[in-house]
């Protein structure tokens, strides 16, 4: 079931499913208009701007302003994994987005890197996933050796 995440203000967190939206009691006024009512208490809300591409949406609900981000699944997943949008540049690991086996490592520590070479292979499924470098830098260690067995989230490559 899908499943998103709100923040609203930096400060709350609410996750809602895809079915509590589809049995949302609303009715659109406009493109960026709803009226909501929820335990009998009626809501009048309208989208005041949008960064569609970060989520971010500044939302009027009955005259109060709020600041929302709206975290679907694929970013839930992304932030999982050890990926966030717009913050590849700041990775400093690399952990195992699932069990597999170490099939080559492509690096050295004390190597410099530059962003999309090829750190190593990991080997889950019946399918070789090549793991590139998110960014140009330095490998500080390598945690895992060919041959290894690797469970999902483990460390396995980290930078300066």
């Amino acid at each position: 079931m899908n499943t998103y995440t709100l923040t609203v203000n930096n400060q709350f967190t609410f996750e809602l499913s895809q079915e509590q939206l589809d049995n949302l009691n609303s009715i659109n006024l406009s493109d960026s208009q709803l009226h909501i009512l929820k335990d009998d208490i009626s809501y009048r809300t309208e989208i005041v701007s949008d960064d569609f591409l970060n989520r971010n949406y500044t939302v009027n609900v009955n005259g109060t302003e709020f600041q929302v981000n709206i975290a679907t699944p694929l970013d839930q997943l992304i932030k999982e994994l050890g990926f966030e949008i717009g913050a590849g540049k700041q990775i400093n690991a690399i952990k195992a987005p699932m069990p597999g086996l170490i099939l080559n490592i492509n690096v050295e520590v004390g190597q410099e890197v530059q962003e999309n070479d090829s750190l190593l292979v990991l080997e889950a499924m019946k399918m070789e996933n090549n793991f590139s470098s998110p960014r140009a830098g330095v490998i500080k260690s390598i945690l895992v050796s060919k041959g290894d067995a690797v469970e999902k989230g483990q460390l396995l490559i980290e930078f300066e």
